[in-house]
C-alpha cells in the first residue's frame, strides 16, 4: 500500500521541487530520444547506400573474375588468389552519441595493387583482385554503422520507457499530491482563521 504524504508546507515545497526536477527531466530525456531517432535515421540511409554500393561491386568483382577463370582457368585463378597477403589487423574504438557508445573501426588501407606480375594475369583478375580488395573498406564501414544502429535503437528504447515513466506516472503523482495538500492546508488555513474569528469575538464580547 501507498504511503501518503503528510500534508506540511515542508513537504509541499519538496514536492514542487521533485515535480519541477522531474520536468526538467523530461524534457531531457525527450529531447535526447529526438537526436538519437535523427541519428539513427541517417545511419540507416549510410546503411543503405553502403549496401548498394556492395552489391554492385560484388556483382561487378564476381563477373570479372568468372571472365578470369574462363581465360586462365580456374586452378590458375585459385593459385594467384592463394599467393595473395591478408588484410591486416584492424582496431576496433568507440566513439559517443549522446552518450551511447557505438563503434569505431580503424584499419590501415593497404595500397591498392597487384601483388604479381602483369604477365601471369588478365585484366579482368587484375579489376576483380582491386574491387574485392575495396570491398573491404566498405564491409568495414557497414559493420560499423550497423552495429550502430542496433546500439542506439536500444537506447532509443530504454530513453522512450524512462521518459514514459516520468511523464505518466511519476509526474501524476506528484501533482496529484501537490493538489491534495493544497487543498488540506487550505482547508486549515480556513478552519484556523473561523478558530481565531471566534476567539476574537469572545474576547470583545
Amino acid at each position: 500500500m501507498e504511503n501518503k504524504v503528510i500534508p506540511t508546507k515542508a513537504n509541499l515545497l519538496n514536492l514542487k521541487d521533485q515535480v519541477q526536477f522531474a520536468k526538467k527531466g523530461y524534457e531531457l530525456l525527450d529531447r535526447k530520444r529526438t537526436v538519437l531517432i535523427q541519428e539513427m535515421m541517417r545511419l540507416n540511409q549510410e546503411a543503405r547506400s553502403l549496401q548498394k554500393n556492395i552489391g554492385d561491386m560484388l556483382a561487378q568483382s564476381y563477373g570479372s573474375l568468372m571472365d578470369a577463370s574462363i581465360v586462365m582457368g580456374s586452378e590458375n585463378v585459385r593459385d594467384l588468389a592463394q599467393s595473395m597477403t591478408l588484410e591486416g589487423d584492424f582496431k576496433l574504438v568507440s566513439r559517443t552519441v549522446m552518450g551511447v557508445e557505438v563503434p569505431k573501426i580503424q584499419h590501415k588501407k593497404k595500397e591498392r595493387r597487384t601483388e604479381y606480375a602483369f604477365h601471369q594475369t588478365t585484366a579482368a583478375f587484375d579489376q576483380a583482385s582491386l574491387d574485392f580488395n575495396r570491398l573491404l573498406d566498405y564491409i568495414y564501414q557497414l559493420a560499423e554503422v550497423e552495429t550502430s544502429v542496433f546500439r542506439i535503437a536500444e537506447e532509443i528504447k530504454e530513453t522512450a520507457k524512462r521518459a514514459n515513466a516520468l511523464d505518466k506516472i511519476q509526474i501524476p503523482k506528484f501533482t496529484a499530491s501537490i493538489k491534495q495538500i493544497e487543498e488540506v492546508l487550505q482547508e486549515k488555513e480556513r478552519e484556523d482563521f473561523f478558530r481565531l474569528k471566534k476567539v476574537k469575538q469572545k474576547r470583545q464580547g
